[in-house]
């Protein structure tokens, strides 16, 4: 059931229009996918993630499997009954976690053996168990277990990480067995071009239903993240959706749109709302600053969301000042919309061979001082 077809493209540049055909319906790219770590966008409602425009998020398999378990999750026939979200849902594999959150993991050929960040339990992660828990959970989008690599990092621990990730590609691939979900391979090989180029030719010899790009916006510098996509990219086959992981700022969307991305995830709009610091679309302000204690309009006014219609800059900073939680809810219904409304006017400008002009206007505005 899961497909891609190309609707647009622009001429100039690499940007493509695209939609996604999955089990619980189509998704159109290029597309931000909200990050519900925990079976929940924080704060947010789906009817809410569904009013500020989302239409796939993403959950996450580390967490979700150690708690509450996929014993809980089946019981609701997976994760769209568990949450109550009846839209698309991208699932990563679980490694990132096991190598940034557990208390201490031991990589073999196997898998990952680590203990639980939550009490101490001790598990094994293999490719055949990352896909086992990903289809329980009923992910329309299930992502291979790939061996993240820190960065700066040595070339010859980087191409082991990318063999190893490989290997577990292929056990991956012959783990899943289903014709209704979509798996993804991860494209990795740190900062080094020739391991990029050698990991992106061993998963396309495997085949997978899409492809992502892992190890990026890891630490490494701006002008080095955009370099190694804008070089990996290519490498993947055009008729197949491509995801840029962990990306990123709205800048880095629509850079990367610009080199041919198709999908996106991130914690920004949702962690940054509860720090108090809000997207618009001349930069980023942060509603706890005093010159807004008196101001009486939105955050944006030209901004349709639920917030900016309601509610004033002066009453979310008192909000945000006193610790209430409906700041955290306004101000995420915010950032969430900005985030679906600016991949929505790429998709469009896309579509109306308006793209270029829409970066410019897009960089000219943002490159503005911030509030």
């Amino acid at each position: 059931m899961f497909n891609f077809k190309i609707i647009a493209e622009c001429k100039t540049t690499r940007a493509r229009a695209g939609i996604l055909q999955t089990a619980h319906g189509e998704v159109e790219t290029p597309i931000f996918m909200p990050v519900g770590t925990l079976g929940t966008v924080k704060s947010l409602s789906p009817e809410e993630l569904i009013t500020c425009g989302a239409q796939i998020i993403l959950g996450n398999t580390y967490h979700l499997y150690l708690r509450p378990g996929c014993d809980v999750i089946r019981r609701f026939n997976g994760l769209h009954g568990f949450m109550h979200w009846d839209g698309p849902i991208l699932t990563d594999s679980g490694g990132f976690q096991v190598f940034s959150l557990a208390k201490l993991r031991k990589v073999t050929i196997e898998g990952a053996l680590f203990q639980s960040h939550i009490d101490g339990s001790q598990h094994m992660l293999t490719p055949e168990k990352s896909v086992e828990i990903q289809l329980c959970l009923g992910s329309d989008i299930v992502m291979c277990l790939d061996e993240c690599i820190k960065y700066p990092a040595e070339k010859k621990d980087t191409q082991n990480a990318l063999e190893l990730t490989t290997q577990w590609a292929k056990r991956c691939k012959d783990a899943f067995k289903n014709e209704k979900n979509a798996l993804f391979g991860i494209v990795q090989g740190g900062m080094f071009k020739d391991l990029r180029e050698m990991s992106a030719h061993d998963l396309l010899n495997i085949d997978f239903d899409g492809y992502a790009v892992g190890g990026l916006s890891v630490g490494e510098p701006k002008d080095l993240m955009l370099e190694m996509a804008d070089f990996t990219l290519p490498l993947l086959p055009d008729t197949k959706p491509k995801y840029i992981m962990g990306v990123g700022t709205p800048e880095d969307i629509v850079s990367l749109v610009a080199l041919g991305a198709d999908m996106f995830d991130c914690v920004l709009p949702t962690r940054n709302a509860r720090n108090g610091q809000m997207f618009t679309n001349t930069g980023t302000i942060n509603i706890s600053n005093a010159r807004f204690k008196n101001d009486i309009d939105p955050i944006e006014s030209e901004c349709t969301c639920y917030t900016c219609r309601n509610y004033s800059r002066a009453y979310l900073r008192h909000l945000y000042l006193s610790k209430e939680l409906l700041a955290y809810r306004l101000n995420t219904i915010h950032n969430v919309h900005f985030y679906m409304n600016l991949v929505r006017q790429l998709r469009t400008a896309i579509c109306n061979g308006e793209f270029e002009e829409f970066k410019k206007e897009f960089f000219k505005n943002s490159l503005q001082p911030q509030l």
